[in-house]
């Protein structure tokens, strides 16, 4: 490679990217962001209607999508999803495990079923898929400039606490088994990287930090405020701010990059 061609290395050309959870606020973003580099974004989610919705929109700016309904907490599912994907593509390059399930919540407020459902989609659901498509992913490996690529979001509260002073009666309390399982997740993710690294199956995480939609500063801007105080940017980020990183992680541009956990929070687990 010379540096005159390094802009190709963070090309996706044809590339079968998976992407779940991809109609939810960052998974669009990361969706868009795939397709608008040459790959091609597999929309995974629960809901068909929202999941067709993003795939017109991308077809009418940045190329080609499809999409698959599934849940990823059922290892069954994943098994099937694999299965169709490999008959229909015969490849698959990448996933990106972007789900999420779960409610706000405190300590008083938290159920088992929390804990279990927040276990089950950030945990179990990635490696049930990353199992499910490891076959697929080896054999892209052996061709693929990079290797195969796995992305896990995971959050910065799967490093730090919630800030109680910030969230205090706002009602979008983080709840404890949402960082729980996000800690899982960057763990689950060293955990593949070391074990997968020899097939040049490369597994990576990225901590997204306070990303609340824009609904967010007109119902409460005193919350708002204190987010972006607390943040050393000064600010809260926006859905593309995580696509570039994404997409930098799926591409041969990190092709020595495996076991990382990449913060994407402005700051905010500096302090």
């Amino acid at each position: 490679m010379t540096f005159k061609s390094l802009t190709k290395e963070f090309e996706l050309n044809d590339q079968i990217i998976l992407i779940t959870g991809a109609a939810g606020y960052l998974g669009q973003a990361i969706s868009h962001g795939v397709a608008a580099m040459g790959g091609i974004p597999i929309l995974c989610g629960r809901t068909e209607s929202s999941l067709r919705q993003l795939a017109e929109e991308i077809k009418a700016t940045n190329g080609n999508a499809y999409t698959a309904c599934f849940d990823i907490s059922q290892a069954e599912e994943c098994q099937g999803i694999i299965s169709q994907l490999s008959t229909e593509f015969g490849k698959l390059d990448g996933i990106v495990n972007c789900a999420h399930s779960g409610r706000a919540g405190t300590i008083e407020s938290s159920l088992p079923n929390d804990f279990e459902q927040a276990q089950k989609t950030h945990v179990n659901g990635p490696f049930f898929l990353m199992q499910a498509g490891l076959e697929l992913l080896k054999n892209a490996a052996k061709i693929k400039r990079g290797g195969a690529s796995v992305v896990n979001v995971a959050s910065m509260y799967g490093q730090v606490s919630p800030d109680p002073r910030i969230y205090g009666n706002s009602g979008s309390n983080n709840p404890p088994y949402y960082g729980a399982a996000k800690a899982g997740l960057i763990q689950l993710t060293r955990y593949m990287a070391c074990h997968l690294g020899h097939f040049n199956i490369r597994v990576n995480s990225l901590c997204p930090g306070p990303f609340p939609p824009e609904s967010i500063k007109e119902k409460n801007p005193a919350f708002y405020n204190q987010l972006c105080f607390k943040n050393p940017l000064g600010r809260i980020g926006e859905a593309h701010e995580v696509a570039g990183p994404v997409v930098f992680l799926l591409s041969a541009a990190s092709s020595f990059i495996t076991g990382a956990n990449l913060a994407v929070d402005g700051g905010w687990t500096s302090w």
